[in-house]
C-alpha cells in the first residue's frame, strides 16, 4: 500500500491512487493487501476449522431478466451444525473479500456464543471470492465479467441462500441475525437495513460505513492509525514521521537500489524505491489495524499488542541510529514475527486470501477517499478524484460512483440513528480500534 488513498483493507490496489503526492506513490482506498499488482496469486493450505463445506446454486444476476441474468454459479458456505436444533437462530456472517475459510477461522466469537444460543453458524463466501466464481477462471476477464461483481449482487445472493437454506432445514420461524467485519460489516448492516424481513438484526465489528463521501474527514484513517502509535510512545510516532524523508533523501543517491535491497534484506534487488516505502507503510496500517490484545494470526502472525512491541524496537535503538533503520526494524516484526523468514519479498508479495477482487470494488462503488493531514505519521497528502476515476478507466473502462453507497444505503448523519436502530456497530475501544 502507499501514501494514503484506499483497505481494512487496508488494510488496500493495482494502479497509483489519485494523490496529489507524485505518481508512484500508491495509496489504496481501503486497506487490503499491498500493491496488489505485483501480488502472487497462490493457493494456501486450508485452515482446520469445524465447519462442512456446501455449494448452492446461485443466480448471476438478481435484478435484470436478460437472457445471461439466469446463468447459475456454485456459491460456497460453510455451516455448523453442532449446537443447533431446529426452531434455534441463524447466526450467518455475511463474507467480504477473501476466502471464506479465512474468516471462519478468525471469527471466535460466533463458536463462543453458539453453545448459549443453539446457533445455527453459517459463513457465506462473497461472489467473485475464494471459490464462488461465477465465470471461473474468467471471472476477472473484463468489466463484462466483473460488471456482476457489487455489494448489491451479494447482498441479494445471501438473501437467496438464507432463505432457501431455511426451507430446505424445515426451520422457517429460526430468527436470522447477520455478522461481519469490516467490509463484511458494512455489508451485515446493509442486509439488515434491505432485507429487515429476514434478519432481525446484525452485528458489525470495525464497518467503516461513514467512510464515504464527505461524512467523515477524509485524514480521520491515518490519523487515527498515527494516534495508536503516538499513545505509545511519542518518539517512536516522530521516528516514523521521519524516515519518508530519509527514505526520499536515499532514492536521490546513484546506488539507492542496491543499498535499500541491501538494508532491508530483500530477496531480490529492488526495482524501485517506492516499493520499500511501500512495504514499510503497509506494515504500520496493517498492524495498527490488528492491534489485538492477544497473539493472533489474521493477516500476519502477530504477538499481543503489536504497535506496542513495534515501538519498543524503536525507542530500544541507540540515539545515533537512522529513523530508517529503526523503522526496517519495527516492520520487520510485521513480516516476521515468526522469524520464518531469512528475506523479504518485498516486490512480490503472495496474496494468501484472495483480494484481488477489491480492486474492482474500489473502481465501482467503494469510493472511500483517504488522505494524510499534517499531523499524521505519513507524509501529507491529498485526494484528486479525476485523476482517481481516470486510472479507473484505464484499468477496467469504468468510472467510479463515489455517491452510489450513501445514495443506496444512506449514511449521512440523520440517517445514522435509523442505521444504528437496525444493526449494533462495535469498535472495541480496548484493542485500539483504528475503523
Amino acid at each position: 500500500m502507499a501514501p494514503c488513498l484506499s483497505l481494512f483493507f487496508l488494510f488496500f490496489i493495482t494502479f497509483s491512487a489519485a494523490l496529489t503526492t507524485p505518481a508512484d506513490s500508491l495509496p489504496a482506498f481501503f486497506p487490503r493487501a499491498a500493491y496488489q499488482s505485483l501480488i502472487k496469486q497462490v493457493k494456501t493450505p486450508k485452515p482446520k476449522i469445524p465447519f462442512k463445506t456446501h455449494y448452492f446454486p446461485q443466480t448471476l444476476d438478481h435484478f435484470t431478466f436478460q437472457p445471461k441474468s439466469s446463468k447459475i454459479f456454485y456459491q460456497k458456505y460453510l455451516i455448523n451444525s453442532y449446537y443447533w436444533h431446529k426452531g434455534a437462530p441463524i447466526f450467518v456472517y455475511t463474507g467480504n473479500e477473501g476466502d471464506i475459510e479465512w474468516f471462519a477461522a478468525n471469527t471466535g466469537f460466533m463458536l463462543d456464543i453458539a453453545p448459549k444460543f443453539k446457533a445455527l453458524l453459517v459463513f457465506i463466501e462473497h461472489r467473485f471470492y475464494g471459490e464462488s466464481l461465477p465465470f471461473g477462471k474468467d471471472s476477472y476477464q473484463s468489466a463484462k465479467t466483473l460488471g456482476y461483481l457489487n455489494s448489491q449482487q451479494a447482498l441479494a445472493d445471501f438473501a437467496v441462500l438464507i432463505r432457501s437454506l431455511k426451507q430446505n432445514l424445515s426451520s422457517e420461524a429460526s430468527p436470522v441475525v447477520v455478522f461481519g467485519g469490516s467490509y463484511g460489516g458494512m455489508l451485515a448492516v446493509w442486509f439488515r437495513l434491505k432485507y429487515p424481513h429476514i434478519a432481525i438484526g446484525a452485528l458489525a465489528s470495525s464497518a467503516p460505513i461513514l467512510q464515504f463521501d464527505k461524512i467523515i474527514p477524509w485524514s480521520s484513517f491515518y490519523d487515527a492509525v498515527s494516534q495508536d502509535f503516538m499513545d505509545v510512545s511519542w518518539n517512536c510516532y516522530e521516528v516514523i514521521k521521519g524516515s519518508w524523508a530519509e527514505l526520499e533523501a536515499m532514492s536521490t543517491q546513484k546506488e539507492a537500489l542496491a543499498d535499500l535491497s541491501k538494508a532491508f534484506r530483500t530477496c531480490k534487488s529492488l526495482h524501485s524505491t517506492a516499493s520499500a516505502r511501500d512495504w514499510l507503510w503497509t506494515a504500520f496500517v496493517y498492524t495498527a489495524m490488528v492491534n489485538y490484545p492477544t497473539e493472533a494470526n489474521f493477516l500476519k502472525p502477530l504477538p499481543a499488542y503489536p504497535v506496542q512491541r513495534m515501538c519498543k524496537i524503536i525507542d530500544k535503538f541507540p540515539s545515533g541510529a537512522t529513523k530508517l533503520s529503526r523503522t526496517f526494524a519495527a516492520a520487520s516484526l510485521y513480516y516476521n514475527y515468526s522469524r520464518a523468514e531469512n528475506c523479504f519479498e518485498i516486490e512480490h508479495e503472495v496474496d494468501l486470501h484472495g483480494l484481488h477482487g477489491w480492486d474492482w470494488q474500489t473502481c465501482t462503488e467503494m469510493v472511500m477517499p483517504m488522505t494524510c493531514s499534517k499531523e499524521s505519521m505519513f507524509p501529507p497528502s491529498g485526494f484528486d478524484f479525476e485523476e482517481f476515476a481516470e486510472q479507473c478507466q484505464m484499468k477496467y473502462g469504468v468510472l467510479p460512483r463515489p455517491h452510489w453507497i450513501t445514495t443506496e444505503f444512506g449514511g449521512e448523519r440523520e440517517d445514522l440513528n435509523f442505521l444504528i436502530s437496525l444493526a449494533w456497530t462495535e469498535n472495541s475501544e480496548s484493542i485500539e480500534e483504528i475503523w
